[in-house]
């Protein structure tokens, strides 16, 4: 009778557990749904499909990594119940700098060294286009602190975006240098091998 219980009892716990992943692949795929929708313009908008010209961090485009930190600060907003709409919409504008931050940007009429001017020539980008809130020009506007050390961010929608922005940041460099190790310890293990052969 006790075996019979037992397997029952993980027969309910498989049930239960394939319930629960159903239940977080379908929440996903709302959530994504939803995403697209808060920002269906941004991604319909000639300007920031721009973005996919520009290199942002390593081989991620600035597409790509704005999209990344918008996705991802949406969703801890929604679980938090902070404005979700306005960090998507934010994320996905707070790098529209639109040019090579490697090369000089002096056509702007905005000073100084990238990382401190780009905020400010994003949110003149994105304000051209779009009508902002005050949380999403903060997102574009504040995203780079500590680095901008005397912007700091006011909402915590804004707070979110930074961290994110940073994560995001570090992740590719990660990726990036995981890349380049691994073809190289390759590319070494490749001349040892031929050393060995060439020996024998």
């Amino acid at each position: 009778m006790n075996m019979v219980k037992e397997k029952n009892d993980k027969e309910e716990k498989l049930i239960i557990t394939d319930n629960k992943q159903i239940n977080k692949r379908e929440q996903s795929i709302k959530n994504k749904r939803e995403f697209i929708n808060i920002i269906k313009d941004l991604l319909n908008s000639e300007k920031v499909l721009e973005m996919n010209q520009y290199r942002q961090h390593f081989d991620t485009t600035c597409f790509k990594h704005c999209l990344e930190v918008s996705y991802i600060s949406y969703i801890i907003c929604k679980k938090l119940g902070l404005d979700y709409v306005s960090v998507a919409r934010g994320g996905m504008l707070h790098d529209l700098f639109l040019y090579d931050w490697r090369l000089p940007h002096d056509n702007y009429g905005v000073k100084g060294k990238h990382a401190f001017s780009h905020p400010t020539i994003a949110l003149m980008n994105a304000s051209k286009i779009f009508d902002l809130n005050d949380i999403e020009k903060d997102i574009i506007l504040n995203h780079m602190w500590p680095v901008t050390i005397y912007r700091l961010p006011k909402y915590k929608e804004t707070w979110i975006v930074t961290v994110v922005d940073k994560l995001n940041a570090l992740n590719s460099c990660y990726k990036y240098y995981k890349v380049r190790l691994q073809n190289g310890k390759n590319k070494l293990l490749q001349a040892v091998h031929k050393r060995k052969l060439l020996s024998n």
